[in-house]
């Protein structure tokens, strides 16, 4: 064999390799977006079109997988929260941070779910909700600097008025639409605020 074919030989299983992982990632996120929400190593690799060997060969246990699929969503959910002008009156902000906030949560409604469901079970996936939640706050306080200066009572209100758990109770237990969600909660935090 030629001394150059082994570095092809190793591009090529690196490439597969890469690739059996993303299709394991991939397969996932579908599986989730479909609303499995526990799915096994099975499904998943039945999913992927690859052995469960491979699986395991990439990943250690499910929480290394969690791990791998927040990383590989983490940018885009992250930007949509980023990316916004905060400008305007106090009750314009406060209707922007809400439909912001609705948006992520209804592209990633199953994600969260999903993440709710196991995190029991998942340290990757306890960390990685404690991570999102921090994040969330410091949000509302990047839309509403007005929020440092009421009463710590109204502040754990707001952060409980502004969840994704709020948002699925008035969605799913409710079946409240996007729209009627966002106006219950808009004017819920626009009479908190007003109020402090």
């Amino acid at each position: 064999m030629p001394k150059d074919a082994t570095p092809v030989e190793s591009d090529g299983r690196r490439q597969r390799t890469e690739r059996s992982r993303s299709a394991i990632i991939n397969a996932a996120l579908e599986l989730i977006e479909e609303g499995v929400l526990i799915a096994t190593a099975q499904q998943i690799t039945d999913r992927a079109n690859v052995g469960i060997r491979t699986f395991f060969r990439h990943f250690e246990d499910m929480g290394a997988l969690a791990q791998a699929v927040d990383e590989s969503i983490r940018g885009q959910y992250e930007a949509a929260m980023l990316d916004a002008d905060r400008s305007g009156t106090l009750e314009e902000r406060i209707l922007h941070a809400v439909e912001r906030h609705a948006e992520v949560y209804e592209q990633n409604y199953n994600i969260i779910l999903a993440t709710t469901a196991q995190r029991w079970r998942l340290e990757v996936l306890q960390k990685n909700y404690a991570r999102v939640q921090k994040g969330l706050r410091k949000d509302l306080d990047n839309w509403l600097p007005e929020l440092k200066a009421i009463a710590s009572e109204q502040r754990e209100a707001i952060d409980a008025i502004a969840s994704f758990e709020m948002w699925h109770r008035l969605r799913e237990h409710q079946g409240l639409s996007v729209k009627t969600c966002i106006e219950i909660i808009n004017g819920l935090l626009l009479n908190l605020t007003q109020s402090a």
